[in-house]
């Protein structure tokens, strides 16, 4: 079964979608493409055979900045397959207080139960739109003793309501106003009684089961018909869901083609010459980590989850540490290393002006709200990604995030007055720059601590 459908992307159409968000990085987004396209591979196999092969899972290695979690975060867009990112750092070894490393794939599956019901809950729209339109009209017409009966079996012929039926379908009826009883959730605060205990699943288990014994509250409200009928097809698509469907559907993505992004590997990796105090318990969320990257069963609220064919992709400045110094068994279970490259001024050019979503349109996009027209020249542009690359070199090399930096201290002055700038076009060029950031660049430790 192709539980993902989207993961039949070919590696090249993948690397060409992410290379619309994220410049450069060529290796790391094949190593992530060759990854997602052997989950599809997997799943043509024979069931015997499917069961051996298990995921190659990819550390990307860089600094901050690069591109590491851009590249995950739009993986999550492109596929149609559960996907969860988590930091490493928050988690800590069993008996510390802090989140259990079993939380993520909780979370993934959360995820991926909610995205199957979305799914099923858009196919459904259709075949609710019938059943919201009959309530409506017993709002408007409530139908007579006599009529039900009649009615029972067969559709309506009753002519008023047939007028009245072309009127709500035209729209003519949507500012008429009806009552109609809305579902409402138990009030929180019957919850905060409970005691916080160190285990998430027991407590979100706990909260739902109370939850369910609470019973319904619903509410009368007076609304108009363009409300009412928003109300009543959600009450109607979830009628017609059927969840212990949607677990079954949800629990098979997860196991068949869940992707976990796990950032910040590095903070747990810990040198063995200094294995004492804080490193300790690094070394144990490594020892926690283990079993669920080699493949175990994790409890969750849904059922239990198989972790054997999750794909883990890690990310690391490594700054401190490098893989190596995590422990062996952990890095066996990463076969696949991707170093990705710092980012040049060309990188930085590139990064302003060619992606979909581009910082130049971004600002650009911003201050057109307020009818205000910015224009950079490419001379501008240029001096940006200097400036950047520059001070990148000369202190804490952050990656792209270096040019929102220096992009806010450029345009703090127009976005700060651009209510009043109204109609005006204001041209961004070197001399512009060179006005706004001189002092900052002549002064190091000012340039340090504000760019």
């Amino acid at each position: 079964m192709d539980s993902a459908p989207e993961l039949n992307m070919t590696p090249q159409e993948t690397v060409d979608a992410l290379d619309r968000y994220i410049i450069g990085q060529t290796d790391a987004k094949k190593a992530v493409a060759v990854a997602l396209r052997n989950r599809w591979r997997r799943l043509q196999l024979d069931e015997d055979l499917k069961d051996e092969i298990l995921p190659k899972n990819i550390i990307m290695i860089g600094a901050t900045g690069i591109g590491k979690t851009e590249i995950a975060r739009r993986i999550s867009k492109l596929v149609n397959a559960p996907f969860v990112k988590v930091e490493a750092s928050k988690f800590t070894e069993v008996g510390y207080v802090g989140r259990d490393v079993e939380s993520m794939i909780r979370d993934l599956t959360d995820y991926s139960v909610n995205m199957v019901r979305q799914e099923q809950m858009e196919r459904k729209q259709e075949a609710a739109k019938e059943m919201v339109e009959e309530r409506l009209l017993d709002l408007l017409l409530p139908p007579l003793e006599s009529e039900k009966d009649a009615s029972e079996g067969k559709a309506s012929t009753n002519p008023t309501r047939e007028k009245f039926r072309k009127k709500l379908r035209s729209g003519v009826l949507d500012e008429r106003m009806v009552e109609l009883d809305v579902s409402e959730r138990p009030s929180g605060a019957v919850m905060e009684f409970m005691p916080v205990s160190m285990n998430d699943n027991m407590d979100m288990n706990i909260r739902d089961m109370l939850s369910n014994m609470m019973p319904k509250q619903s509410k009368r409200r007076r609304v108009n018909i363009e409300d009412a009928r928003k109300i009543l097809q959600q009450e109607e698509v979830s009628k017609l869901i059927d969840m212990d469907e949607v677990i079954r559907e949800a629990l098979t993505r997860v196991e068949q083609s869940g992707i976990v992004f796990l950032d910040e590997i590095d903070k747990v990796a810990s040198r063995r010459s200094h294995s004492h105090g804080p490193d300790v318990s690094r070394e144990g969320v490594q020892r926690d980590l283990l079993p669920i990257v080699e493949g175990s069963t994790v409890n969750t609220k849904h059922g239990p989850v198989q972790t054997d064919h999750i794909l883990f992709i890690a990310a690391g400045a490594f700054h401190l540490t490098k893989p190596s110094d995590m422990i062996p068994e952990l890095q066996g279970r990463f076969p696949i290393r991707v170093e990705l490259q710092s980012l040049s001024k060309d990188d930085f050019v590139k990064i302003l002006t060619e992606p979909k979503n581009a910082l130049i349109v971004q600002y650009t996009a911003l201050m057109k709200t307020e009818g205000v027209e910015l224009e950079f020249t490419k001379a501008a542009i240029d001096t940006i990604a200097e400036i950047a690359c520059q001070i990148n070199e000369d202190s804490e090399n952050i990656g792209a995030r270096r040019l929102h930096t220096v992009m806010e201290q450029l345009l703090e002055e127009v976005s700060f007055t651009a209510p009043d700038l109204n109609g005006q076009k204001i041209s961004v060029t070197p001399e512009y720059i060179q006005s706004r950031l001189s002092n900052l660049l002549k002064n190091q430790d000012l340039s340090r601590y504000i760019l």
